[in-house]
């Protein structure tokens, strides 16, 4: 059996209906139905962000070094 990935709208009365033909050949068997939430991919709150970038720290390995820059042109005062 495949995997099947179907997205719909909870009642106004907080209820759900599914309806999933799976055809003859999938009759008797066992299936499992898991039910999560679909979110925004930007719905994110402070203290989850907040704990996203405390999970971070230490988390860098290397050595810190400034790279270098260009040199600046002498230029002539203004006045």
């Amino acid at each position: 059996m495949n995997r099947i990935v179907v997205e719909r709208r909870v009642n106004d009365d907080g209820s759900l209906q599914l309806d999933l033909p799976l055809g003859l050949e999938e009759a008797g068997r066992d299936v499992r139905i898991t039910i999560e939430p679909v979110s925004l991919k930007n719905e994110m709150t402070q203290a989850e962000w907040q704990a996203g970038i405390l999970a971070t720290a230490g988390g860098w390995q290397g050595e810190f070094e400034r790279p270098v820059g260009d040199v600046l042109e002498e230029r002539n005062p203004l006045s």
